[in-house]
């Protein structure tokens, strides 16, 4: 199974863009191999949000890679150049996992982060985390949000001051670290055989 893996940039304050969208913010370091990135994938996953900006720059698509966008409001038939994942875009989403290929880049945006994350389809979070402070803008994480709990597999600083940040995310088993509440301790102890003297 490939993976899905949200490769982002991030303010110090927790912003993947400021408050209309901008970008002007992250610092291209000549330290950071675009090309070697961009290489370990072969299918990109964008929200509507992201993809529309995109398309009207003419900026969508890369050579050699598919383009998916998660949205229930776009029509296929007018965006010939990507494909449409709308109702039922779940199972869409976990089809192109078990696919063969390279992993996938969840390109953005942040709802669509938070969406894929709730219904665990987000293998990695990998930030690069830009020496700046917006005050404001669009979050990493949009609330409402479940929690989720994190691995670190690797980390770099540049000379620009980015840090690189990787984490896996943990496949949590329901329930683990759940203390049971008064009324399931006292269903249980209904349910256990009394002793008789």
């Amino acid at each position: 199974m490939r993976r899905i893996r949200y490769v982002v940039a991030t303010t110090l304050d927790g912003y993947i863009a400021g408050p209309n969208g901008e970008a002007d913010w992250i610092i291209m370091d000549p330290e950071i191999d675009f090309d070697g990135l961009f290489a370990q994938f072969d299918t990109f996953l964008l929200g509507r949000r992201t993809f529309e900006p995109m398309a009207r720059a003419g900026n969508v698509g890369t050579p050699g890679a598919r383009t998916f966008v998660v949205s229930r409001t776009l029509q296929p038939r007018d965006h010939p150049n990507v494909t449409v994942l709308g109702e039922g875009w779940e199972k869409g989403v976990s089809a192109l996992r078990d696919e063969a290929g390279k992993d996938i880049w969840l390109f953005g945006g942040g709802t669509l982060f938070r969406s894929l994350l709730d219904v665990g389809l987000v293998d990695t979070v990998e930030v690069a985390v830009v020496p700046v402070l917006l005050g404001g803008g669009i979050p990493l994480l949009p609330p409402p949000a479940r929690r989720a709990e994190l691995q670190l597999t690797s980390h770099r600083v540049y000379g620009t001051g980015i840090v690189s940040l990787e984490y896996a995310v943990r496949r949590t088993p329901p329930n683990e670290g759940v203390r049971p509440t008064k009324a399931r301790r006292r269903s249980s102890a209904e349910k256990a055989p009394r002793r008789r003297g």
